[in-house]
């Protein structure tokens, strides 16, 4: 079975920092590109950060370029979204996906495949 199980979501204080994890079964993260996306209520779901199919290079979105950053573990299979100085407008529902267009831009096709969605939540 194929999935992609999301964890580390959370309530964390403005400044904080948090790690989010996306581990798959049923097949390897090997020749795709990685990445996250995420979406807050009332808004348009947004790339985050990504990595290539080769990962061997990353994209950000201009909000979280200077904060977050995407890393695998190839042992594991799992890919994790690092994100430091958090903001409130970092609010939203992180999802992890595979098998995505990453470089100029962060773009999702028919074949990506996506994690269930861990919640974020940044507060004081």
């Amino acid at each position: 079975e194929v999935q992609l199980v999301e964890s580390g979501g959370g309530l964390v204080q403005p400044g904080g920092s948090l790690r989010l994890s996306c581990a798959a079964s049923g097949f390897s993260f090997d020749g795709l590109a990685i990445g996250w996306f995420r979406q807050a209520p009332g808004k348009e779901r947004e790339g985050v950060s990504c990595l290539s199919n080769n990962h061997l290079s990353t994209y950000s979105a201009g909000s979280v370029k200077d904060r977050f950053t995407v890393s695998i573990d190839n042992a594991k299979n799992t890919v994790y979204l690092q994100m430091n100085n958090l903001k409130s407008e970092d609010t939203a529902d992180y999802y992890c996906a595979a098998d995505l267009l990453c470089g100029f831009g962060l773009r999702d096709h028919g074949r990506t495949r996506w994690g269930q969605g861990t919640r974020v939540t940044v507060s004081s």
